[in-house]
């Protein structure tokens, strides 16, 4: 098992469920995982929020193409927001984005995928105090071992599209994530099984969150700032 430290949960956290939220949404697992897992709760997801690079072309982290993640939003069926994103100031145009929605939609809550890592909890709890909407964390400190299997055996099917070169090779690329992926990392050691610590970025490309399976095809691997990277087209 994959010991999840103690961490704190603030007020957010604990409050009641069926408020109208956004939903991060990398195109990863735990994005797609934790919308569902709020949908569940009750909430009512206005829209999907995917942030690219400032060019557009690209998601942050996952080096996912935005047209991929726009297919992934249109077989989710929930409506769909992509924004680019500068390097400098990112907090300030992510308030301002969400104080727009709050005015549009009437949002009163924002899904976060996160998982343990207490310095994104504690950006997150200060930004939507700030901003006066609801954290709402549907994984958080849930053993990561345990929300894996819970992912797959959800019916959620993905693929691993990033790694960091210093601890998986490029020969990762394009695994499934399913119980052979598990045992195989595991056996590796010191490393988190839903690469919280960013040791991988997966592509979720079917689950009951979806209408239908995405189609698509895998491109070529490239090596950047020490990650590899899956082109998926």
């Amino acid at each position: 098992m994959n010991p999840v430290r103690p961490i704190k949960k603030s007020v957010s956290y604990w409050r009641s469920n069926g408020m109208k939220a956004v939903s991060l949404w990398s195109g990863g697992k735990d994005s797609c995982f934790a919308c569902y897992k709020a949908k569940e709760q009750g909430h009512k997801i206005t829209s999907l929020i995917n942030f690219t690079n400032i060019d557009g072309a690209g998601s942050v982290s996952h080096g996912l193409s935005a047209a991929i993640i726009k297919k992934q939003a249109c077989l989710a069926d929930i409506p769909f927001l992509q924004k680019a994103m500068p390097k400098d100031g990112y907090t300030n145009a992510f308030k301002a984005l969400i104080e727009e929605l709050k005015i549009k939609d009437d949002i009163k809550g924002i899904v976060f995928g996160d998982i343990y890592l207490q310095e994104h909890r504690d950006w997150i709890d200060k930004v939507c105090a700030e901003l006066k909407v609801e954290a709402i964390l549907p994984i958080w400190t849930t053993d990561t071992e345990k929300l894996v299997k819970d992912i797959i055996d959800s019916g959620f099917k993905s693929i691993v599209v990033s790694t960091r070169k210093d601890i998986l090779g490029e020969e990762w690329l394009g695994r499934e994530i399913d119980d052979n992926f598990i045992k195989d990392v595991s056996t590796i050691g010191n490393i988190d099984l839903c690469g919280e610590k960013g040791e991988f970025h997966t592509f979720t490309y079917d689950g009951p969150i979806f209408k239908g399976r995405i189609k698509f095809d895998k491109g070529e691997k490239r090596l950047e700032n020490n990650r590899w990277f899956l082109e998926i087209r």
